[in-house]
């Protein structure tokens, strides 16, 4: 039997309505006597829909003097997070030198990914800086209310395992103690959980994360990073760590590291700092035909690697009904979701979406910003960087370009905060050629994935009739009878508000 609370739910979920429209029908029934004041008040305030309203700088590469010395700029261009790169002491290759990227007979060596090669968990490396250095970083966070979240990789070690440092080996009982049995084995199916859970990826030899003693050791570089104020964490490579469900490695008595690194259980004494749910965790958690994404999303948030990709590809064909962007993608739901356009594996390791133009790039990043679920990650391109030249100025260290705070990137990250709350739909032009969020009644973002100038006459809306003045180019679009119609130069977004 319907009751009327039932009724009001119902209602509120599946329309897209004037508040004042719900205020009206609760004070219909003997629920909505608690609102009778509001109902008089005459105020209007957003509809109730379950959102996350957090954008995610990903600093990639950049130093912690770096960030911390643009800390107030990625405050004002409305990030929530900043995500630093692996902080860990790492393997010193090609001499310490700090290029991007270099090929054999460069004068300038270097390779960003030996950060992602670990030989101690402790705070610094010569790439991005000393715990000092992080430490004031931290405190220019702190300063300016960002939260930062580290991209931590316990799995692995570096590729020449003789490089580990004697306290990380002394500490796990010896360096054999360190890795799997079988973490000196290639993984020759990404699909077999015993081999993708315990053994080598990519030359990286696979570490015994379920060593009490290792979970100890690297519990204690984690509450080293909470003890400076971290706030979440990005588990590299997390679906080669082995969940309760997966096969043990002969050194394993029981998987359990996703237990301590959450905080559900103490290791030797040693418990997560603070509560989990004070953070934000997510996985690295690249999809395939056997990847167990709703066990890992019992634990932390995921990755959500097949989106990106779909939405990588309604760009590069610059029509929304090119892949369908509606779905996830996903068995988790969108809430529990990292969205991207594209990531640092995919710029600088497959580089599969180094070709798309920044123009494209900012495009997909206003659709991301503007819908309703998942949490988006900015990643940040190098400085220079060009369609034929990827690696840009080619400096660790270095900020990246300016895309993380072009006016179109603020006005859709501002955007999100402002729509807090609010449900979202999604449609686009018969020629999928622009794409619409609206916000409910309060907002809706109009993006233009194409080349060419689109000229609206009439697509349907959920914001009241007006006319609007986007926020970054002052450009009219006016709203009649429930459509929206107005210009949209080639490869530019536009949001609007009512107010």
């Amino acid at each position: 039997m319907s009751s009327p609370l039932l009724m009001i739910i119902s209602y509120i979920n599946y329309s897209y309505l004037h508040l004042s429209e719900m205020k009206k029908l609760l004070c219909l029934t003997a629920l909505g006597m608690a609102f009778i004041s509001s109902c008089n008040s005459g105020k209007d305030t957003k509809a109730v829909a379950d959102t996350n309203d957090d954008v995610i700088l990903h600093a990639w590469s950049w130093s912690f003097d770096t960030i911390g010395a643009n800390m107030k700029d990625i405050a004002a261009a409305g990030y929530t997070y900043v995500q630093t790169s692996p902080a860990n002491t790492c393997f010193v290759g090609e001499d310490g030198g700090l290029a991007l990227f270099s090929a054999d007979g460069d004068s300038v060596r270097g390779k960003w990914y030996y950060y992602y090669q670990p030989t101690d968990w402790k705070i610094g490396n010569y790439l991005l800086g000393n715990r000092d250095q992080f430490k004031a970083m931290m405190d220019s966070a702190k300063k300016y209310n960002i939260k930062v979240i580290v991209d931590v990789l316990p799995n692995h070690t570096a590729v020449d395992h003789t490089a580990v440092l004697p306290d990380l080996d002394n500490a796990v009982g010896g360096h054999d103690k360190l890795f799997h049995a079988n973490g000196f084995n290639d993984i020759r199916d990404y699909n077999d959980r015993y081999e993708c859970t315990t053994g080598k990826m990519g030359g990286l030899p696979d570490v015994n994360t379920e060593n009490p003693d290792f979970q100890h050791y690297y519990l204690t570089y984690v509450n080293d990073l909470l003890s400076l104020g971290v706030k979440g964490f990005r588990y590299d490579t997390a679906k080669h760590i082995g969940l309760p469900s997966d096969p043990l490695d002969s050194l394993a008595s029981r998987n359990n590291f996703w237990d301590v690194a959450t905080g559900r259980e103490s290791v030797k004494g040693l418990k997560l700092a603070v509560p989990a749910d004070s953070l934000f965790i997510y996985g690295e958690v690249l999809q395939d035909k056997n990847v167990k994404e709703k066990e890992y999303a019992e634990y932390m948030n995921l990755t959500a690697s097949a989106y990106g990709h779909a939405l990588r590809t309604v760009l590069d064909k610059a029509d929304f009904a090119a892949d369908s962007l509606l779905s996830w993608h996903h068995p988790a739901e969108g809430k529990k979701l990292v969205t991207w356009v594209e990531s640092h594996d995919t710029y600088a390791n497959e580089h599969e979406s180094a070709g798309l133009t920044d123009q494209q790039i900012r495009m997909g990043w206003v659709f991301l910003a503007s819908r309703q679920n998942g949490t988006p990650l900015f990643f940040s391109r190098p400085a220079g960087s060009t369609r034929e030249n990827f690696w840009g100025n080619n400096r660790v260290g270095a900020r990246g370009n300016d895309e993380f705070k072009h006016p179109e990137v603020v006005a859709a990250n501002k955007f999100r905060k402002d729509m807090s709350g609010t449900p979202e739909k999604v449609i686009s032009t018969d020629n999928g050629a622009v794409i619409e969020v609206s916000r409910g009644s309060s907002g809706v973002a109009l993006i233009n994935i194409s080349g060419q100038e689109q000229n609206l006459n009439g697509l349907e809306t959920t914001v009241p009739d007006g006319e609007y003045h986007d926020r970054v180019y002052n450009s009219i679009f006016t709203v009649k009878s429930g459509k929206i119609s107005g210009t949209l130069s080639p490869y530019t977004s536009y949001i609007l508000y009512n107010n």
